[in-house]
């Protein structure tokens, strides 16, 4: 199977992961299945980082599903080697640029993300913020479309599309 191919197959598995809530999770499921990284135990150690971390809106979860599938990839296995630390950060930048980039062209922001914080996305993609942690906020995020295909599922596509093109490089330069 080609790159293209692969992508597609990790965005749409995001794509459809998202519809059970868990956007790290999404994410990271999509590039594990696909890519054959990871285990069950990354897979679950993802489930609270959802939502901007535990639904508090922070960094976007997934994208955090995003870049724990690189680190699976070419992140340490030792914590003095710093090195290897610097290396993976490095990686790391890329997808998170990128990541920020697609967003703006894929849902037409007028102006950059300056912040890769869920809230700030969901302020762009939905017109407002939802404190997810909050029940009555999480179900108007969901009666407003949260996990429509166009809206927070489109976000997982992205994060999952960038991070598989990153992972597929990098594991393409090291078989050569």
């Amino acid at each position: 199977m080609d790159t293209e191919q692969t992508v597609a197959k990790v965005r749409e598995k995001a794509t459809d992961n998202d519809c059970y809530s868990g956007c790290a999770q999404a994410v990271l499921g999509a590039l594990q299945d696909e890519l054959s990284i990871g285990d069950a135990e990354s897979f679950r150690a993802a489930t609270v980082l959802s939502g901007g971390v535990a639904r508090r809106g922070e960094t976007c979860g997934a994208l955090i599903g995003a870049l724990l599938g690189l680190g699976l990839v070419c992140g340490r296995d030792d914590m003095t080697d710093t090195s290897a630390y610097t290396r993976a950060v490095d990686e790391a930048q890329p997808v998170v640029d990128e990541f920020k980039a697609r967003l703006q062209i894929t849902f037409g922001f007028e102006k950059p993300l300056e912040s890769t914080l869920c809230r700030d996305i969901q302020e762009r993609v939905f017109g407002r913020t939802y404190y997810l942690a909050d029940a009555a906020e999480r179900t108007a995020f969901l009666e407003n479309g949260g996990h429509d295909r166009n809206k927070c599922p489109l976000v997982c596509a992205i994060a999952a599309d960038v991070a598989a093109r990153q992972i597929l490089a990098l594991t393409a330069s090291t078989k050569e």
